[in-house]
């Protein structure tokens, strides 16, 4: 929130000066207005721009604001409230300045005649191509209080499922983390200092004591070259990933890796079958529903296999039958498409094979951290026993000489 000054008359012609909290200019002279004040002038109190509120300008609306909004605006819809009156309180209500400033724009909108899947579209960074399909689905069909409420139901346990992975990575990243920051502290501090001593009684040193050396002598003399290698080699590789060449490499070989690959390629086929039965539940065509949600899947090749099996979908082609010619897609996706395509409820047997690929992520992410916290212990002891020899054995050596 940021505070401004400002210089207003009252409905008695009278100038009255002041300052207003407010996440915007607009949103200021708004809350004046309902005020009944006629502004003059608005400017920024740079004096009351404080630390929160200098960090506030550069804070980005997350995907909890949208799934916090979705869920906001479809109770209030189906409680009866018109959508400007629904979008006024949420903007009143939310902590993100820059979601309010999204807000007001698209209150704007819609007062001025406006739809809320184009206003919305203005804002592709922050409103998926999907959410505004979906949401000018419902507007076309009138039943747009419903398609918030399953939109709001899917974005929820989208954000639930994430959560369970993230949370569950979140150990082996700490431990990695601290195996680094140990192994710097000891390059840096500890082996230049054991380094000085073994140099000042002139004694001879094994291999391992060396290559220790050798290497804590490489980080203290060249660090900038390390940081340098480092930020260069990432900024390279994402710029080359995101080649044609690069992008297949990257992602095939991402879905071969033992466990990992195997997670990654459920957690895609959630977001899939999910989503497509969200589309089709709205009234969309299977169709335009490949179409749109193509795009949203964060490998090369599902987007290439929903390509051609679009294509062949136009053309008429079965659409279980299609989904069993792709080996990105395991065998019960296109078994059940088959059952949905029969009994003429895709869209359930989507939803049902959703919960199916969530409960074998879930699996997979157990199996993952139970199969990486040894892993991580195994090579934690190793560094740290080459690292624990490399040191003890020169001073071993050293008190056997005083004997």
């Amino acid at each position: 929130m940021a505070f401004f000054s400002y210089k207003a008359r009252d409905t008695s012609g009278k100038t009255i000066s002041g300052l207003v909290e407010a996440p915007g200019s607009d949103v200021a002279t708004k809350l004046l207005r309902d005020k009944q004040l006629f502004v003059i002038k608005l400017t920024e109190s740079k004096e009351h721009l404080s630390l929160s509120a200098l960090l506030a300008k550069f804070k980005k609306v997350g995907f909890g604001d949208i799934v916090n909004f979705t869920r906001q605006l479809s109770t209030m819809i189906v409680a009866g409230l018109s959508l400007p009156d629904a979008l006024t309180i949420l903007r009143t209500q939310t902590t993100n300045p820059a979601f309010a400033r999204i807000l007001l724009d698209v209150e704007h909108q819609i007062v001025g005649g406006g739809n809320l899947a184009d206003s919305l579209a203005k804002y592709p960074a922050n409103f998926s191509n999907i959410y505004i399909a979906l949401v000018h689905a419902g507007e076309s069909s009138g039943t747009l209080d419903k398609v918030l409420l399953r939109l709001a139901e899917t974005l929820e346990a989208q954000r639930e499922f994430r959560s369970k992975v993230s949370g569950a990575m979140i150990y082996p990243v700490i431990i990695v983390i601290g195996m680094m920051a140990v192994v710097m502290v000891m390059m840096t501090v500890v082996v230049p200092k054991l380094t000085e001593l073994y140099k000042d009684f002139g004694m001879s040193l094994p291999a391992s004591t060396q290559v220790l050396i050798t290497l804590s002598g490489f980080f203290v003399n060249f660090w900038w070259l390390i940081i340098l290698v480092s930020v260069g080699g990432t900024i390279g590789f994402m710029r080359w990933k995101k080649t044609s060449v690069g992008e297949h490499l990257v992602d095939s070989l991402i879905l071969r890796i033992p466990l990992f690959g195997e997670l990654q390629k459920k957690i895609i086929l959630v977001e899939f079958t999910r989503t497509l039965a969200m589309l089709i539940t709205a009234g969309i065509h299977i169709l335009e529903g490949l179409n749109i949600l193509r795009d949203s899947l964060g490998n090369v090749l599902f987007r290439e296999a929903i390509s051609e099996i679009a294509k062949k979908v136009e053309k008429g082609f079965p659409l279980g039958e299609t989904f069993g010619q792709y080996e990105v897609f395991p065998p019960i996706v296109s078994q059940m498409m088959k059952v949905g395509e029969e009994t003429g409820k895709l869209d359930d047997t989507l939803t049902k094979l959703s919960r199916y690929f969530e409960s074998e992520s879930e699996h997979l992410v157990r199996g993952l951290t139970t199969a990486i916290e040894p892993l991580i212990m195994v090579v934690l002891g190793v560094g740290v026993g080459f690292i624990v020899i490399s040191v003890i054995t020169p001073i071993y050596n050293l008190t056997s000489q005083f004997k």
